[in-house]
């Protein structure tokens, strides 16, 4: 995708590196006010990069949903607030976010705090890195490791929500 209109593609790869994580707020947002969650309430949503934009923008999204339609005129999004069944906030809340942040520690620790360890799953971006996948899983188990988090919770994040989501049982 282009940066901007007038240009034809992206320069500089900044759709990859900046766009996705819009990209994945954005389609949160989607499942949310087109009401697929209200629709399919057990449906678990993992999302990449624990959560795109959504966790740093937690007031915002907070916020600015809450009052969804006050800046808009050609829409009726009172309505729209009204159909939904938990605030805004909430549903994005119950999604789940995974660790790829190419090892980054501030974000993991947003991420973190907004989904809370019970919606955390451990992914490296494997193979996307210069060493096809090595550094990323390198660099993720590091900043799991420097985190001040109990036993149980990396437990959960690590592998603990992961088999408890997809059935799995350890061996």
């Amino acid at each position: 995708m282009a940066d901007y209109r007038n240009e034809s593609k992206s320069k500089y790869e900044i759709c990859s590196v900046l766009g996705w994580p819009f990209e994945t707020g954005a389609a949160l947002a989607r499942l949310v006010f087109s009401g697929i969650m209200d629709c399919f309430p057990n449906l678990k949503v993992i999302a990449h990069h624990l959560g795109g934009i959504i966790p740093y923008f937690e007031g915002r999204v907070a916020h600015s949903w809450d009052q969804l339609g006050v800046r808009t005129s050609d829409e009726d999004y009172a309505s729209l607030l009204k159909k939904l069944k938990k605030r805004p906030f909430d549903y994005f809340k119950g999604f789940y976010g995974d660790t790829a942040l190419a090892g980054a520690r501030a974000p993991t620790i947003c991420g973190i705090s907004f989904f809370g360890p019970d919606h955390v799953l451990f992914a490296s971006d494997c193979p996307f890195d210069k060493e096809k996948g090595k550094g990323y899983i390198r660099a993720t188990i590091a900043v799991m490791e420097s985190l001040d988090l109990s036993k149980q919770d990396m437990e959960k994040i690590c592998h603990g929500n992961a088999e408890r989501m997809f059935g799995l049982r350890k061996h």
